[in-house]
């Protein structure tokens, strides 16, 4: 083969199997080898290799022998001195050299034995291409023309010569697809074969929608506008929910396009698929009341149960129908692209169960006078419209006012009780000492052994946990496999023998650390702090006393010589009184009612506090 045509033929092979020229290369060299080892029957031990040159197509084949002084026992493995210096002329005998090895007659022995082997290799080159190639794409759209319909499914015949497949499961629904149509799907999903990559495409799935508009609304693609949600039935419908990332764009705008231009091309692609395109909103109202467009919303009430999240959403008598849609596809949707449970109701409707819950929740009536004062009204309306009487535009007013009313009250009241139930747990977790939930549950004495195997198999690890739910939920842990009334009572009892001295030994320490520290401090501050200290102590008996025995005062002390008096006058003081304990009732006549002795704790003194009559009635303030 001459020069030209070999590099002609070369260059033919790289464009038709879209490969790399080192990798044919490397391909037709390893399969040169192959054809050597089979020609003289060399061994897979001998380390052989071959070049190609790319331009000429010579093949040259160099193999490893040993070079020997004397004579040639076997040419395969062996090579004399004198040659083997001619190639490296520091070479010894006895030492291994890479020597030229190409058989006479080589390139047609090569042509007969190594093209299976160069067209296997270049198939698994081709096929690895292949591989990673359609690995970069997966989640991107790709065009091709339909090769096959069958009943599972399209074959698509891809490029770089792959074949992509579309199950009917992934195909839009009512579309009929014609031999060698081109398509456009995204790519799900790219497996390795037997025969090679097996790409999984999809025109059906939701990621096909959000490419399409990516390609369609630049704003889109830069980032400007996002797509924060895709609902989709193929076929039939779809909600996008998308939101501007910079202020002043209009997202909803940016995707329909200049008289629905852009939306329609993709409209056209998808087989006059319905779309909607709703901006979305991080209140949860809104967002759902934007959701059932086209549909007109009265008002969306928010309920979250157990992490059961549902949405009731009030719609006028004509509006009722095209909120749930053709087979509940609307609403269906809708719930898809927010993400909550979403029940619709017509206004009257929703105004009957409003009413039926004011009438069986006394509690509730009372907490809505206003609400409780349009029953009647609301009772007269219902009834107008079971007889199929008109109903005027004021009386839908004054019953979606009453339904709101009602449902934003429960909403209250659900959330005041779950702020009473959280604040009830975080009391019980208060309760318990930290170092409960340090305390392993085999260390808790007095339990009995079936009973901690019952409680370890629940998922009980500390003593802590145990007696929060012990606080919290004790049904819980009575609904246990194998826990009854006698269990309970165990448990009640080991975990009220169980005590935390390491946790109760902190705070004393703390408390006798601070009171130690303080009183330095106090005594620097104050140069008669002992004997404050004591007056104020002596002050307390003095008051406690006058108010057990119904004294007011003693012997018209005032409150600033009661403070001027040393402790030894409040000794000399309480003696008098204990000896003059025989005359107390006499004594009481003739005291004032109308003052009262009282020790402050917050400035540490006694203070007085007269009593005073009101001039309208009998009662008594301070």
């Amino acid at each position: 083969m001459a020069k030209n045509d070999f590099a002609l033929a070369f260059n033919e092979v790289l464009e038709e199997k879209q490969l790399a020229k080192d990798v044919v290369i490397s391909a037709i060299e390893s399969a040169m080898v192959s054809a050597y080892r089979r020609a003289v029957g060399a061994s897979t031990a001998q380390h052989v290799e071959a070049k190609l040159n790319p331009e000429t197509g010579v093949v040259t084949v160099f193999a490893e022998k040993e070079v020997v002084e004397d004579s040639v026992v076997d040419a395969r493995t062996e090579v004399l001195l004198e040659e083997a210096r001619r190639v490296n002329p520091d070479v010894q005998p006895g030492d291994m050299l890479l020597v030229e090895s190409t058989p006479a007659d080589f390139g047609r022995v090569a042509a007969q034995t190594a093209r299976q082997v160069i067209q296997q290799r270049i198939r698994e080159a081709e096929r690895s291409n292949q591989m990673e190639y359609f690995q970069r794409q997966e989640g991107e759209i790709v065009s091709g023309l339909v090769q096959t319909i069958n009943a599972t499914g399209v074959t698509i015949g891809l490029d770089m010569k792959a074949e992509g497949v579309m199950p009917n499961n992934q195909r839009i629904p009512g579309e009929k697809l014609k031999l060698h149509d081109r398509v456009r799907a995204v790519v799900m999903e790219v497996k390795d074969g037997t025969r090679g990559p097996q790409i999984i495409l999809s025109r059906a799935h939701r990621n096909f929608l959000r490419r399409l508009m990516e390609n369609e609304v630049p704003e889109i693609y830069h980032g400007i506008v996002e797509i924060r949600a895709i609902a989709r039935e193929p076929g039939a419908r779809a909600k996008v929910a998308v939101s501007a990332t910079q202020p002043g764009i209009d997202p909803v705008g940016a995707c329909v396009g200049m008289k629905g231009v852009r939306i329609q091309a993709i409209v056209k692609e998808l087989h006059d698929e319905k779309i909607d395109i709703i901006q979305w909103d991080p209140d949860p109202v809104v967002y759902i009341s934007k959701a059932i467009s086209p549909a007109r919303v009265t008002g969306v009430y928010l309920s979250e149960d157990e992490g059961a999240r549902t949405a009731t959403v009030v719609v006028g008598e004509d509006q009722l129908s095209l909120a749930i849609g053709r087979d509940g596809q609307n609403a269906r949707l809708a719930a898809k692209l927010t993400g909550w449970r979403i029940d619709i109701k017509s206004l009257t409707e929703a105004a009957g169960d409003a009413l039926v819950k004011m009438q069986s929740d006394p509690e509730l009536a009372a907490m809505l006078p206003g609400a409780a004062e349009q029953m009647p009204l609301v009772e007269e309306i219902l009834a107008k419209k079971a007889e199929n009487r008109p109903i005027t535009p004021e009386e839908y007013t004054l019953l979606g006012q009453f339904v709101d009313r009602v449902e934003r009250r429960m909403i209250q009241v659900k959330e005041e009780a779950s702020r009473e139930e959280d604040e009830r747990i975080s009391a019980a977790r208060a309760d318990i000492p930290a170092a409960a939930f340090n305390t392993p549950l085999d260390q808790i004495s007095g339990l009995k052994e079936h009973i901690y195997n019952i409680l370890t198999e629940a998922g009980y690890e500390t003593a802590g946990q145990l007696m929060f739910d012990m606080k919290t939920n004790a049904n819980k842990v009575l609904g246990l496999a194998g826990i009854g009334s006698k269990a309970i009572q165990n448990i009640e009892e080991s975990l009220a023998a169980l005590s935390f001295p390491e946790a109760e030994a902190v705070p004393v320490q703390e408390e006798a650390a601070a009171t130690a520290a303080a009183e330095p401090a106090a005594a620097e501050e104050t140069p008669g702090a002992e004997k404050q200290a004591e007056r104020k102590k002596e002050a307390r008996k003095v008051v406690e006393k006058a108010e057990e025995d119904g004294e007011v005062s003693k012997d018209g002390v005032s409150l600033d010589e009661l403070f001027q008096m040393k402790p030894e006058m409040f000794q000399a003081a309480g003696d008098a009184d204990e000896d003059a304990s025989g005359d107390k009732k006499k004594d009481k006549k003739g005291k004032k009612k109308g003052v009262a002795l009282e020790f402050d704790e917050e400035l540490g003194e006694v203070v007085t506090r007269k009593k005073h009559k009101r001039s309208g009635g009998g009662e008594e303030e301070w």
